[in-house]
């Protein structure tokens, strides 16, 4: 290495002695700042909105000839993004100010230091011709023939400097000879204003916008003004992210442009509670309005991922699969091309043959074939070719799944020397798992590991310090009991899925330190503080799906509170689930409750399951209207309720599944309506409701409606009814949609079965 080292400065001396044989000269870097500059063009985009006042004001002042020909110099002072741009813009281009100058002039100066040559020349090409003089004698000479005897506007946008002494000698030019010249000063510092402003001018200061003005600015760059479809919905959060931009002009627009064509209310909710408008009051608003606006909405590494994705998919690169919308498959062709351009550094093994294929370029390599000691074999040999890879990834099958059977199965001594790779997935051909641990304990650069549905029993403890680790995937690892216990150490991992893996006895302490966790397949509530449900308080981040197992370890609703729930507004599906409603040990039946209710999910929520509650009956919010996106319900297990709670509000309501409810003998109106007045049609998007193994359920009482417009379940095709052995009586007698009728083990039913069943 430093032999190579002293190789690259020998090179580059050389090409430094070259610089002055070629008489290259250095100049000073632009725009550094990576600000684009202004211009004087004004576009559709440029909303003027509550500035009509000091419009009128500095259009006064341009057009009035109030001193006696003398130069006037108007600064407009201001917050960055309040509007001085744009409303310099649009007096610039007034058609009374077009006739009333011969001369006019737009320069940007920007951030750096006033250098009065480089603004000198740059007001001389606007106004007449291209200076090509670096002497500053002959520039402003230039400037002074071709302002003689005319009247001119310059205007020096984004001025930063309060040097007095160059300000002064760059007047000089137009205070020689001109009639009736003004100069527009746009700038954010008091001092400049102060500096620049002639005799019997004013400072004029830009004011914020009040809401509606700022509101106006938002919805004008959201939405085209001609459209017709109905946002009353994304309008609602609109208001409130307007709020937040305090009356900035800049800032509305900014976010507005933003969320323009975007239909999905996570995108607006994401601006809404981005973390980035979490700044000090001394922090400008602009900054976190414009730092989202940086950041743009995806703020996750996976929401870059998924637009990525979505982007090859519109170019062709994936398409969606003919038997599953869900999957994707890639054309031959384009599969082919891929190939091609992977080289040699992409290698996958079908057959013996391929292993010979291998050589030093090889980074990722993919195996699809079942367990096969010779190929195995074969991999191994090959190992000195493949210590530089990446990737050793088992490709799965159609369905997207595999099996222990179907992994190849990999030596720890293939290990050993892989000891490179960033992303593993695969089996392992050892009995003695010991020797296992101590294999992966040296792949500490791995950013992805795999070991679904393998035998492991434990993680090696050295695991706590894959500090690279992002996503760690244990699926139907059945035997598997136990995590690291300082799982919190591995701060970059963003996603964890322990789901099937029935023998793991608890989660391992403190996993609330684990604030980039974005997907978190399950959580077993411990009895201790720390590892008890709590600890999912901090972990705000988290998307999908979660599933909260043997909740009877919640003592009171002050730890289920501290979960905090609510505020988890990522999550789409979740499940709370206790493990036994039949245990002897005695419980609260109203403290059951208080601790469901404090598990009270957002309200976006999509699906929802709750297995096993013990209380006797729900809290409110279950079945409240308020939950307008929810689409699956399934309450199994609730031993102990002896009311259904009202769930016929619930607008978006797909499919319900009530099992197991041992106590209830009836259903009754409460189930349609609840106590609320003016209620919709009960039940009014349901498609599927499945009503199982209710051993004391005797009555489904009718509802009692005016017209069949008002009937329930007008979207029902599927109804099954399983064990429910003491059900008398008829079942609903207007269902108009429905398809499928599953009835068995009723005892007394009518004598017929309804109709409306096909």
């Amino acid at each position: 290495m430093v032999t190579r080292i002293e190789d690259i400065i020998a090179r580059l001396e050389d090409i430094a002695k070259h610089k002055d044989i070629l008489r290259l000269e250095k100049i000073a870097a632009k725009n550094m700042s990576g600000r684009i500059p202004s211009t004087s063009l004004v576009k559709k985009s440029d909303i003027f909105v509550g500035r009509d006042k000091e419009r009128d004001t500095i259009m006064k002042l341009l057009l009035d000839d109030v001193n006696n020909g003398e130069l006037s110099v108007i600064p407009i002072v201001g917050m960055g993004g309040i509007g001085k741009t744009t409303l310099a813009k649009l007096v610039y281009n007034e058609d009374m100010v077009l006739q009333k100058f011969n001369v006019k002039a737009w320069v940007c100066v920007g951030e750096e230091e006033f250098d009065v040559l480089k603004v000198t020349k740059a007001v001389i090409e606007k106004t007449c011709s291209p200076c090509y003089s670096n002497d500053l004698d002959t520039a402003q000479n230039h400037l002074k023939n071709a302002l003689a005897r005319k009247k001119f506007l310059v205007v020096l946008d984004d001025v930063w400097s309060s040097n007095r002494e160059g300000w002064e000698i760059f007047l000089t030019p137009f205070e020689c000879g001109s009639e009736g010249g003004k100069i527009l000063v746009t700038t954010r510092l008091d001092t400049v204003a102060s500096m620049v402003k002639t005799k019997h001018n004013e400072d004029h200061n830009l004011s914020l916008l009040d809401e509606e003005q700022c509101w106006s600015v938002f919805a004008n760059r959201a939405w085209d003004p001609a459209e017709s479809r109905d946002h009353s919905t994304l309008k609602e959060i609109g208001r409130k992210i307007v709020k937040k931009c305090k009356g900035l002009p800049l800032a509305a627009q900014t976010l507005g442009g933003l969320l323009r064509g975007k239909d999905n209310e996570k995108d607006w909710n994401d601006v809404l509670n981005s973390e980035f408008w979490e700044l000090s009051e001394e922090d400008s608003v602009i900054l976190p309005a414009l730092r989202i606006s940086y950041f743009h909405l995806p703020s996750t590494l996976e929401e870059i991922g998924y637009e990525y994705f979505d982007d090859l998919v519109s170019r062709s690169f994936f398409q969606h699969s003919n038997s599953d919308d869900n999957t994707f498959v890639m054309h031959d062709l384009m599969h082919d091309l891929a190939t091609f351009y992977g080289g040699k550094f992409f290698s996958r093994i079908f057959e013996l043959k391929n292993t010979v294929k291998h050589d030093t370029k090889t980074r990722h390599l993919s195996c699809a074939q079942k367990n096969d000691d010779d190929l195995l074999m074969k991999i191994t040999e090959a190992c000195d070719k493949l210590k530089h890879a990446r990737t050793l990834l088992q490709i799965f099958n159609k369905y997207g799944v595999f099996s222990a059977g179907d992994r190849v199965a990999v030596s720890c001594d293939l290990l050993e020397q892989l000891k490179c790779l960033r992303v593993l997935s695969f089996n392992f051909f050892s009995d003695d798992e010991n020797l296992m641990h101590g294999s992966i304990a040296k792949l500490i650069h791995l950013r992805y590991l795999d070991l679904s549905c393998t035998s492991i029993v434990t993680l090696p403890e050295s695991l706590s310090c894959f500090y690279n680790l992002q996503t760690l995937k244990l699926r139907y690892c059945e035997k598997l009991k136990k995590l690291p216990s300082k799982m919190q150490n591995l701060v970059n991992l963003r996603h964890l899925d322990i789901s099937g893996t029935d023998d793991l006895e608890e989660m391992p302490k403190k996993m609330s330190e684990l604030k980039d966790l974005q997907f978190l397949s399950d959580y077993i509530a411990g009895k201790h503080e720390e590892n008890g449900i709590g600890e999912l308080g901090e972990l705000a981040h988290l998307h999908g799906s979660l599933c909260i197992q043997e909740l009877e370890n919640v003592k009171n609703s002050g730890e289920a509170s501290n979960a905090r729930m609510d505020e988890k507004i990522h999550l789409n599906a979740l499940y709370l689930t206790w493990s036994s409603g039949e245990d002897s040990e005695v419980f609260d039946s109203q403290s059951e409750k208080d601790v469901l209710d404090k598990l009270r999910p957002h309200e976006d929520l999509k699906k929802l399951w709750v297995l096993g509650y013990r209380g006797t009956m729900f809290p409110d919010w279950v079945g409240q209207s308020s939950y307008h996106n929810m689409t699956v319900l399934m309450l199994s297990g609730c031993r102990n309720c002896w009311v259904l709670p009202s769930l016929g509000q619930l607008p978006s309501l797909e499919r319900l599944i009530i099992e197991e409810f041992d106590k209830v003998k009836k259903i009754g109106g409460s189930f349609y309506n609840g106590t609320h007045q003016h209620q919709e049609t009960p039940f009014r998007s349901l498609k599927i409701l499945i009503i199982r193994r209710m051993p004391c359920w005797e009555e489904w009482e009718s509802y009692e409606c005016d017209d069949d417009d008002d009937a329930p379940f007008p979207k029902l095709e599927t109804l099954v009814i399983w064990d429910c052995p003491k059900l008398r009586g008829d079942l609903p007698t207007f269902l108009p949609s429905l398809k499928s009728l599953h009835a068995r083990r009723l005892d007394v039913m009518c004598q017929e079965l309804p109709s409306y069943a096909h």
